[in-house]
């Protein structure tokens, strides 16, 4: 597994006003889409490419293009679904699929209570997004489940992520090369609930609002 902490002033800029208690629902959702196109840029670095010749209005040459099987995009439900436009804006021929998950927030087991995929998944690659890797317990849950569906690799997308998540992904899937994560901040630690802190608060509410 690899790990990648952003170092970006933009990054620190737009995370710090998305960390507010003061931020809405309406501008925590434009920080969120636009803190997603940041990380997609790394994120998306080692996306299979080919050739591809193309006729400009003076010559023609040599260029890139994605190639296939298109690569899967996969937000986690729901607070996931806050950072699928945002990737989609930087990949916007990739397929979507949804996988529904909730933790429980005594003993932070996490259930899948919904699953959306392409039927075949076999050599494809992967971006999970998933606001907060806290236990690491729902991210553990999505990427065991794509990599037994035959995936080439996953990519997940955080906005946040805990020591104590990280290390956990970390312990898994060690040596695992499939497996990377991506991430905006290594907060400090987890608290008593489970919550990251600093962190965001509670993503989905954040987003959506308290339901």
């Amino acid at each position: 597994m690899d790990l990648h902490v952003a170092d970006h002033p933009l990054i620190a800029h737009k995370l710090t006003v998305l960390r507010d208690e003061q931020t809405d629902s309406s501008r925590f959702r434009t920080l969120t889409d636009e803190l997603v196109m940041l990380l997609s840029y790394e994120a998306t670095r080692g996306i299979r490419t080919e050739p591809k010749e193309v006729t400009t209005p003076v010559s023609t040459t040599t260029g890139t293009a994605l190639t296939a099987p298109r690569p899967v995009v996969v937000p986690i439900l729901r607070a996931g679904l806050g950072m699928l436009e945002g990737m989609l804006k930087m990949l916007p021929t990739a397929e979507v699929g949804f996988l529904g998950m909730v933790r429980d927030d005594e003993t932070f087991d996490v259930h899948t209570y919904a699953e959306r995929l392409p039927a075949d998944l076999t050599d494809r690659q992967v971006f999970v997004l998933d606001p907060m890797l806290a236990t690491g317990g729902t991210l553990a849950m999505a990427i065991d489940f794509l990599l037994e569906r035959g995936v080439s690799s996953v990519t997940a997308v955080c906005l946040v992520s805990a020591p104590e998540g990280v290390e956990a992904i970390a312990d898994k899937y060690r040596g695992v090369t499939e497996v990377t994560v991506h991430t905006a901040a290594l907060d400090e630690r987890l608290n008593e609930k489970g919550y990251i802190v600093p962190g965001l608060g509670d993503a989905g509410d954040r987003l959506y609002g308290i339901v």
